[in-house]
């Protein structure tokens, strides 16, 4: 199912439904970025804001962005910060946004194919010494057969995908300009018997 249509759908029940990998990486971006604070942040895949109003406590400016319009809806009912501007845009297209200090990328490239231009389009937004987190399903998780999915009127709805290995993060990262200042694997009840279910990155810009 196309990711736009997907997360339309899913909106309605995203917060409402079990979902291990939403809730394993609030606790991953609430660890990896607590000591920081920021004078503006994007944040790419707001969806319906899990992560949005912590962000916004972290910064003086943020700007909240999510391909999905039903996703958005919601997270305009739960924000109220002030210092949030929500926005709806498609990032494998060029970046309008302005200059940010921290750009986060929370379980959205599983859905892109091209991660490189992600990485270029970053580069170009943030400030220098700016800071690019991302978090994703680890792909020992996505090869074992676990991807986006979800019920509805109880059908089994899975999304499009991509399996992007971890050396594919460091290069698109070193070919624009990055440096990964902490890598981290994130497991179900911190479970270091079973696959990782998530991977978090920390990068810098040089």
């Amino acid at each position: 199912m196309k990711t736009q249509d997907a997360y339309n759908n899913w909106a309605v029940t995203y917060d409402t439904t079990v979902n291990k990998t939403r809730d394993l990486e609030a606790k991953a971006i609430r660890q990896v970025l607590e000591n920081y604070t920021f004078n503006s942040i994007l944040e790419i895949g707001c969806g319906t804001g899990k992560n949005t109003t912590w962000l916004a406590d972290k910064s003086n400016h943020l700007t909240a962005i999510d391909f999905s319009e039903e996703m958005l809806q919601i997270a305009r009912q739960k924000v109220t910060s002030e210092n949030v501007h929500f926005e709806q845009a498609d990032i494998t297209k060029t970046w309008l946004f302005s200059k940010a200090d921290l750009v986060t990328c929370s379980l959205v490239l599983e859905h892109i194919q091209n991660i490189k231009f992600i990485f270029q389009q970053a580069a170009v937004i943030l400030n220098g010494n700016g800071k690019f987190y991302l978090c994703e399903l680890h792909p020992y998780k996505q090869l074992s057969g676990s991807r986006a999915r979800f019920e509805k009127e109880g059908n089994l709805l899975e999304l499009e995908y991509f399996i992007h290995h971890i050396s594919d993060y460091l290069e698109a990262a070193k070919q624009h300009g990055f440096t990964c200042a902490d890598l981290q694997e994130w497991f179900d009840d911190n479970d270091k018997t079973q696959p990782p279910r998530l991977i978090s990155f920390l990068f810098h810009r040089k």
